[in-house]
């Protein structure tokens, strides 16, 4: 019973962590001309819309969030970085990820891209990935053995399943 209640719960934040995705997509629609931290702006409304909601708690709305803005942030510094597009970010063909997620996540990495300079300290401060955690789509490697862990769909950061560590870096096209 504790297991089944345990995977609802994950399934409940992987919800959270796309619902909020979607939301801050929204609201980046709405802030289309306004100059400023539209992305952060966006994700905090996002978060206190699902908290008035019911569907995640103030604190799991937090975390989830960071989830959020790391993955986005991570995912610009990159694009800004390389001058590659969002599908090498990802590292596998973008027909595997469901479309929803993929249009609401380009959406914000792209909105994120234009803001960059005032996200790149907080890009370096997520440079790192821990199990337990909640991830969208792309490749993590383990710190410990180098395992690869394919996303295709927002989950929880799972150990690695041949080391079982726990700290993982993102993996980018030509790595």
């Amino acid at each position: 019973m504790a297991e089944e209640d345990n995977q609802q719960q994950r399934e409940r934040h992987a919800h959270g962590y796309d619902r909020i995705l979607q939301r801050a997509r929204e609201y980046l629609d709405e802030f289309e001309e306004h100059a400023g931290d539209a992305v952060a702006t966006a994700v905090d409304r996002a978060k206190e819309r699902s908290h008035e909601l019911g569907e995640l708690s103030r604190e799991e709305a937090e975390r989830i969030g960071e989830y959020v803005r790391r993955d986005m942030s991570d995912a610009a510094a990159w694009m800004e970085e390389s001058g590659q597009e969002f599908g090498q970010w990802l590292r596998f063909d973008l027909e595997q990820v469901e479309q929803r997620l993929m249009e609401n996540f380009l959406k914000v990495a792209d909105r994120t891209r234009v803001e960059l300079s005032d996200l790149a300290d907080r890009a370096n401060r997520f440079g790192e990935w821990h199990t337990g955690e909640i991830t969208s789509v792309g490749t993590l490697r383990c710190e410990g053995c180098g395992e690869e862990l394919h996303f295709t769909r927002t989950a929880h950061i799972p150990p690695c399943p041949r080391c079982h560590g726990t700290v993982f870096k993102r993996v980018y096209a030509g790595e």
